[in-house]
């Protein structure tokens, strides 16, 4: 077993094992009705990470800057409310001006040096959805720095130009729903 698969073995199975799909919209800051409120008082540090999305490119937590506010909606290639979802986030992804609003995808259960096979699959899943913003594939660093509380798929966040987590969303939600939570985000900014 080669030591890059030794590594992804026990991340991806941890992944997996705890992934399942949940239609049910759960806030983490559902005690603040604008989603905006900061967990416990501590001092939120900036997200870092390297990653490679699915077209080869190296993405860091450089690209919070790029907007103000950045939607991270962590899906499953097996999970169905996460696809039912995903033609929702092509079209929010179109409708806003990538300055105020970008939507960046983490695929859970796909490592970084997948065999080409499983990454036409994505492509697939990817273009029949319509969800044509970047995805992320896993990797440690990226694994480290925001999804080792991700207990299902799908779930997303919601993440300021500093790198800063606004809010978390576990479930699917229709697209209507997530346009109301992006417009008081940007409201706040």
């Amino acid at each position: 077993m080669s030591k890059k698969c030794a590594l992804f073995l026990p991340l991806l199975a941890a992944v997996i094992l705890l992934a399942g799909c949940t239609k049910t919209e759960f806030s983490r800051n559902s005690s603040d009705p604008s989603g905006t409120a900061q967990s416990s008082g501590e001092e939120a540090q900036p997200l870092s990470f390297e990653a490679t999305d699915t077209e080869g490119n190296s993405v860091s937590g450089d690209i919070f800057s790029r907007s103000k506010l950045t939607m991270v909606n962590v899906w499953a290639t097996y999970c169905n409310p996460c696809l039912r979802e995903m033609p929702g986030l092509g079209e929010l992804a179109e409708e806003y001006d990538s300055e105020e609003f970008q939507i960046l995808g983490i695929i859970s259960d796909i490592p970084e040096g997948t065999e080409p096979k499983t990454m036409e699959l994505v492509e697939e899943l990817i273009e029949k959805t319509g969800a044509d913003y970047p995805h992320l594939l896993l990797n440690k660093s990226l694994y480290d720095a925001l999804l080792t509380d991700v207990a299902a798929v799908p779930t997303t966040f919601f993440i300021d130009e500093n790198g800063t987590i606004l809010d978390t969303v576990i479930g699917s939600m229709e697209k209507s729903a997530w346009e109301e939570r992006v417009n008081a985000l940007l409201e706040k900014e």
